[in-house]
């Protein structure tokens, strides 16, 4: 137990840049302290010691603010960066070199019994105000935005956000876990996604508001086309009517002038393409 909390003390100088001599971390960061209750609070636990260990427990959540179950299970190098508010149930599973921000919660989701609490792997984060319930298991690696809610397991090196959180892959790109500015915002993007497929109806609508107004223009014209043919064949069959003989020449003149009228010209359809944008960075997530 002493070089596992020696390892959760040294792990501090590690993750936390505000961290600055060994008396500092040792007096005044709860994170650690509220470890340093549970390693021994979880050790009586385990010999099946009745109410010491849960009184341990009581008194490092009043002390800390920081409440963990002694029955959870903790590997080396923990760090509970400010602390306020962290929840570790009593079937939790916590893999070494994890990072906890405040307000998360490693929960149960009713009142089961048995493995209720999530597992989480080597060198996980997860982020201030996160939430992961029930049993689930979490990859090593895997990196939990803040105020994200987990419900279902998480495969290793992946990122999750959202509520429910939905998982984005990054593959081949090795993040610093204290980046959080850069956590990817897959909401951002499907928003972003029908803004653009909003644009593109817009302008097919604008398309046809044309053609339309285009159509009623050509409607127009034929309107105006016939009233001339009908002019031009009443003069036609007053033409037949006024002799008995007619000239064939001046037969096929009439014909050509009335079909030269009903000649209109060719309307071109409507051509609109709506590029679709994908979504289902957003749909395939683990949260769905």
């Amino acid at each position: 137990m002493l070089n596992t909390l020696k390892a959760d003390f040294a792990n501090i100088f590690d993750r936390d840049p505000a961290a600055r001599n060994w008396l500092e971390v040792l007096l005044c960061y709860p994170g650690l302290q509220a470890i340093a209750f549970h390693r021994i609070a979880h050790s009586l636990y385990r010999m099946g010691l009745p109410f010491i260990p849960r009184f341990i427990s009581h008194l490092a959540r009043f002390f800390t603010g920081i409440e963990i179950h002694p029955g959870a299970t903790i590997g080396s190098g923990l760090f509970i960066d400010h602390g306020m508010g962290v929840v570790i149930g009593e079937t939790a599973v916590l893999g070494d070199d994890c990072l906890i921000y405040q307000g998360v919660t490693l929960g149960g989701t009713g009142k089961e019994t048995g493995k209720r609490h999530p597992t989480l792997g080597n060198s996980v984060v997860v982020g201030a105000g996160a939430k992961v319930l029930g049993n689930i298991e979490i990859g090593g690696d895997v990196r939990s935005g803040a105020g994200s809610v987990v419900l279902k397991s998480v495969p290793s090196h992946c990122t999750v956000v959202g509520v429910p959180g939905r998982v984005v892959y990054q593959s081949g790109a090795r993040v610093n876990p204290l980046d959080h500015n850069k956590l990817p915002d897959s909401e951002a993007r499907v928003i972003r996604a029908l803004v653009e497929r909003i644009e593109a109806l817009e302008n097919k609508l604008t398309t046809l508001e044309e053609n339309r107004q285009s159509e009623r223009e050509l409607l127009s014209q034929a309107a105006q086309r016939l009233e001339l043919c009908d002019e031009k064949a009443a003069a036609f069959e007053a033409l037949l009517n006024s002799a008995e003989e007619v000239p064939e020449r001046a037969i096929a003149t009439a014909v050509a002038e009335i079909a030269d009228h009903l000649d209109l010209p060719e309307k071109s359809s409507p051509v609109c393409e709506i590029r679709d944008r994908a979504i289902t960075e957003y749909l395939d997530g683990a949260g769905i």
